[in-house]
């Protein structure tokens, strides 16, 4: 039998028509639903909890979906998607086919924007109001709620510019929780902190960017929550309510550990305590053998700088920053600076690794022609998270990376095929490249145990024979090399396998030799058909006059949702039984 409130919740008009002693028992019922859930089916955890209070205010006050609510990131917004008819899907929560982790136009009409990348809430929510204003609409409200790093982003900084020039009726909430996944970091994180403390000295920042300042406020405070948006909803022109949060608020685990509990996997509802790990010896994530192989090289080389633009836990340079902190930079939810702030050390002689997840380098394209590769500055890009990353889905997903690249001048691009190959480019590249080089590696681990051996360098260009033999011939790039061998094993002698490596510069004398050889040929990559590697191999073929059959396998021209990686790469037509199915209809 229900007992509670959150039931009887299908919308924010039922939130709208509770009692104030109904509304007190919300939060905990709402933060024990979440809590629940994600204990056993996964997600992002500390984020949501932290605005809880923040949540219901807001849909208790405003009359959304007519009025835009925003969230960036979209991690905070597990509470809004239950208490706008979503409660009872909720366990599909980033399941295939189930609800997005992030907040999606087209699964609900109080998604006002789609969110995934950060820094985007005041530019689209401004566009809203301005919108309004051109329809003669006065009484629609915009709020973008936006978190303490994400507001440290140069395209935040950009809107909030604009928005102090006009009149538009947009309310910017500030989640001050002084973290995003890590640890928030600089001026900005100091001056928010002297304001918490009282202590700042500076003239308001806000206000003197022409916004109606209000707070700090305890966002926990749900009565004065209440209080102060009321206020606000009757205030015109640019405001902005500064609210002091902590992530993981309700679960004391999520509070002590926040940067684990972000995302902790499947833990113990009652306890709070993570499940425990299996003890099999398994292979490393990539994303370690990436923080361990520079840290090593860092020791025997001290030009070695590594950047990442607010993932030091993610990207693993957290090992670097243990070991180096003055040579292993976090610069903060700013993927353009962090490519430029690059380019600018490589002019200074400096040997940097600039890791930045696939999907976020694509934030900092200009910077990547105009900054690095017009100049031909030998900046190392480590591109984590490449291909399909599984159940964050298409905000998340690193599928362009080999296309959108592979047009620049200038640019070396390489895939490894597994965690010795990443270890051994990364070595190589320190050693000194003429270009710059982009390497990109997935999500997850790889399945070599056995992968610290002595450096070897890489001859950049060559890609390498796995197997030869056979009327079809497989070109692979990256880890999905995998795929294809388990693919090819019922088919004996009749399939060669070709490691390929790098798409650019692109190994024409191997193509040669295959197209010398071969009647078939299966090219294979976890990123899109159009302008990867399927495309470089087809140009070629069709320069070279191939006359036999070019099968392409890649992520198909549309945007792949959320599931588990296995599922997406049956989707997408890479996994081993779909390259399986292919070479059944070639070698009829």
């Amino acid at each position: 039998m229900f007992t509670g409130v959150l039931h009887t919740i299908q919308s924010p008009e039922d939130l709208r028509a509770l009692s104030p002693k109904q509304l007190e028992q919300l939060p905990a019922e709402l933060r024990r639903f979440i809590i629940d859930i994600v204990a056993v089916k996964e997600g992002h955890l500390g984020a949501s909890l932290g605005v809880i209070e923040l949540t219901i205010a807001l849909h208790y006050i405003f009359k959304t979906p007519e009025d835009r609510l925003i969230w960036d990131v979209g991690h905070q917004a597990y509470g809004h998607k239950i208490l706008t008819g979503r409660r009872d899907s909720f366990e599909t929560n980033r399941r295939l086919d189930g609800l997005s982790g992030f907040p999606k136009r087209s699964e609900s009409k109080y998604d006002a924007f789609g969110v995934g990348h950060s820094s985007t809430s005041i530019s689209a929510a401004l566009g809203m109001a301005l919108s309004a204003q051109i329809d003669g609409n006065d009484e629609r409200q915009h709020i973008a709620v936006i978190g303490d790093a994400s507001i440290a982003s140069g395209m935040a900084f950009e809107g909030l510019n604009h928005a102090g020039v006009t009149d538009a009726n947009l309310l910017i909430i500030l989640n001050d929780n002084a973290i995003g996944i890590d640890p928030s970091v600089g001026a900005l994180k100091r001056y928010l902190t002297n304001v918490k403390e009282g202590t700042a000295r500076e003239e308001n920042i806000f206000e003197a960017l022409n916004f109606n300042y209000f707070g700090p406020v305890d966002g926990h405070d749900l009565p004065k929550l209440l209080e102060i948006l009321a206020t606000l909803r009757k205030i015109k022109g640019p405001k902005f309510l500064h609210v002091i949060t902590t992530k993981g608020k309700g679960l004391a685990q999520a509070e002590a550990n926040q940067v684990q509990y972000h995302a902790p996997g499947k833990f113990n509802a009652t306890t709070g305590e993570l499940n425990p790990k299996h003890s099999v010896n398994l292979p490393p994530k990539y994303q370690d053998v990436f923080g361990h192989t520079i840290v090593e090289l860092a020791r025997a080389n001290r030009s070695i700088i590594g950047i990442t633009p607010a993932m030091p836990t993610g990207s693993s340079l957290k090992y670097m920053m243990e070991e180096f902190p003055d040579r292993a930079l976090d610069v903060g939810i700013a993927e353009q600076h962090a490519v430029t702030l690059a380019a600018g050390m490589a002019a200074e002689d400096k040997i940097v690794f600039c890791n930045i997840y696939s999907t976020f380098l694509q934030r900092a394209y200009d910077q990547i022609i105009h900054d690095v590769a017009l100049q031909n500055l030998p900046v190392i890009f480590c591109l984590d998270r490449a291909g399909l990353v599984g159940q964050d889905g298409a905000t998340h997903h690193g599928a362009f990376d080999l296309a959108y690249l592979n047009c620049i001048p200038n640019l070396i691009i390489y895939a490894p095929s597994d965690a010795i190959g990443l270890r051994n480019i990364m070595y190589t590249s320190q050693l000194g490249l003429n270009h710059p080089i982009a390497i990109r590696y997935p999500r997850g681990r790889g399945h070599i145990l056995d992968w610290q051996l002595p450096f070897r360098p890489i001859p950049i260009g060559k890609g390498k024979c796995i197997k030869a033999g056979g009327t079809i011939a497989i070109i692979s790039i990256g880890t999905v090399l995998q795929n294809a061998i388990e693919a090819s094993i019922a088919f004996g002698d009749q399939v060669g396998i070709y490691d390929i490596g790098f798409l650019k510069p692109l190994d024409t004398n191997l193509l040669d030799e295959i197209f010398d050889h071969y009647e078939a040929i299966i090219t294979i990559e976890d990123g899109t058909i159009l302008g990867g590697l399927g495309s470089s191999v087809g140009d070629y073929a069709f320069a070279k006059a191939f006359k036999g059959t070019i099968k392409k396998l890649g992520i198909p021209d549309k945007f792949i949702e959320h599931g588990t990686t296995e599922e997406l790469y049956e989707l997408a037509g890479i996994s081993s039984r779909a390259i399986s199915e292919n070479l059944k209809i070639l070698l009829q």
